[in-house]
């Protein structure tokens, strides 16, 4: 997979003598207790480093106060790091001029906030615009560019009402649009849809999910909630105190978290919504040498979820053949595996 962004030890310690403790942590192993005691200094960040790859859903997530929202404002340079690298394409963020620094934030990087932060005097039009005329474009192709991506986020038809004729929703849908009106390469998404209902919410991932898959954007997306990242990331990252504990996919997270910090998070996540079928699959050879040869069998998908195997194995009332992308047969699953896959689960719990 290509690398689209990279970070690499970065440090952020809030104070006038942050320089110092970073020294005497790094050096004299202080605490972060005795940082803000002899220092005056906060640890915001702490030490993280972790690569985007190309297309991904990259999710941070951690408890208020863990660093996540700290660590995405350094992509883009709204905050700069204490110490560390950070490369976009391969390009050292750290070493942009106020000029590239600015064709960066304008042109490559879009940013949606929890805060919708939408313009009350201007229409929705001219607020998905609002890039494209700081850019320049002129007023005929910006709102043109910004009908059609309106017709993206499913709008049709609010183009002239203004943020206070909309929902919630509508307005985070807003907020969305006009981050992609500039067609940024990447996508910093800051807690999107925590201020909505549980419902909207769901409802704004589903079509997020939907449009990522259809627009193929880099994104990191900051997360409190562990059913969020689980069901937006490809990984997810999660952090405590500053620091990234564990990097992985759901799965990975929910079957093996690295401590007790982690497996308190995951606990309550359904092991049906993660566990795929390559994980528990075995060898057809081995079980055909066992039980004879697999005929009519149910087929799935290797990246298909335990609840989906379920379904297809009580349909079929036999064990379901995996295959691949390519439609080859890889393994197979008997109910007995898909039994000791949920029991597993309910064991760690």
């Amino acid at each position: 997979m290509e690398t689209a962004i990279q970070i690499q030890n970065i440090w952020k310690i809030f104070g006038n003598t942050s320089k110092e403790a970073l020294d005497a942590i790094q050096n004299k192993n202080i605490s972060k207790h005795e940082a803000l005691e002899k220092y005056n200094s906060v640890i915001g960040v702490s030490d993280v480093s972790f690569d985007v790859n190309k297309g991904e859903i990259f999710c941070v997530m951690g408890l208020s106060g863990s660093g996540k929202s700290t660590l995405v404002r350094h992509i883009n340079r709204l905050l700069e790091p204490t110490s560390g690298k950070i490369l976009i394409n391969n390009q050292d963020v750290m070493q942009f001029d106020k000029e590239s620094l600015q064709e960066l934030r304008n042109k490559k990087i879009g940013m949606v906030f929890q805060n919708f932060a939408l313009m009350p005097h201007r229409s929705v039009l001219d607020n998905i615009a609002m890039p494209l005329e700081i850019r320049g474009v002129s007023k005929n192709d910006r709102l043109d560019t910004a009908t059609n991506i309106l017709n993206i986020v499913e709008l049709q038809g609010w183009g002239n009402k203004y943020a206070h004729e909309l929902s919630g929703g509508m307005q985070q849908r807003v907020g969305l649009a006009r981050a992609l009106a500039a067609d940024p390469e990447f996508l910093l998404m800051d807690e999107p849809f925590s201020a909505l209902d549980p419902l909207i919410r769901r409802q704004l991932q589903s079509e997020f999910i939907k449009l990522s898959k259809k627009m193929k954007k880099t994104t990191v997306f900051i997360t409190h909630d562990l059913d969020e990242a689980v069901r937006v990331g490809h990984r997810i990252a999660i952090m405590r105190d500053g620091a990234v504990v564990q990097i992985g996919t759901p799965e990975e997270i929910v079957i093996n978290p690295a401590d007790e910090y982690v497996a308190d998070f995951v606990k309550g996540i359904s092991r049906l919504k993660v566990v795929q079928a390559k994980t528990i699959m075995k060898s057809i050879e081995e079980h055909e040498k066992k039980f004879g040869p697999l005929e009519n069998n149910g087929l799935v998908n290797e990246n298909d979820v335990l609840s989906k195997l379920i379904e297809t194995s009580i349909s079929k009332d036999k064990p379901i053949i995996v295959t691949n992308k390519n439609n080859e047969k890889k393994g197979v699953i008997t109910q007995s595996d898909l039994l000791k896959a949920v029991v597993e689960g309910n064991e760690n719990e």
